[in-house]
């Protein structure tokens, strides 16, 4: 079956797998997904993520991170969808709860989150929020 948003499916996957406390959960494999990855892990979301076969094809095993039996990642949210596109400069770029999360941004210099992409001062398209 065809994906149309497959970095939609993987936000949803991540909130299925915390909201049914698994360790980890599966994800079919995409350079963007794992860019997307990089950055969560970088700012402490999920424990860390793996290479895996799925059925012959590439895929992504994502570890789960909770803190005192609570989730890491308490919202996640796509902001910018196939229908709806969204952008941002470098200095407009949204701030998630008062600075206490983060929103990954697609910029020329790869996907970055929005203190990352403000430090190099680069904007781009606004992929998800999460907190």
């Amino acid at each position: 079956m065809a994906i149309n948003d497959p970095l939609g499916d993987l936000l949803t996957r991540i909130r299925n797998g915390q909201r049914a406390r698994k360790d980890s959960v599966l994800s079919p494999a995409s350079k963007l997904r794992t860019r997307v990855l990089d950055v969560l892990q970088r700012e402490g979301y999920i424990r860390g993520y793996s290479d895996e076969v799925l059925n012959e094809h590439p895929g992504l095993r994502i570890e789960l991170k909770y803190f005192e039996g609570q989730p890491a990642i308490q919202h996640v949210a796509r902001v910018s969808k196939p229908g709806r596109r969204v952008y941002s400069g470098s200095k407009e770029l949204p701030i998630v709860r008062n600075g206490l999360g983060i929103t990954i941004v697609s910029t020329p210099k790869g996907v970055l989150s929005d203190a990352e992409a403000r430090e190099q001062n680069v904007g781009g398209e606004v992929l998800a929020e999460v907190f």
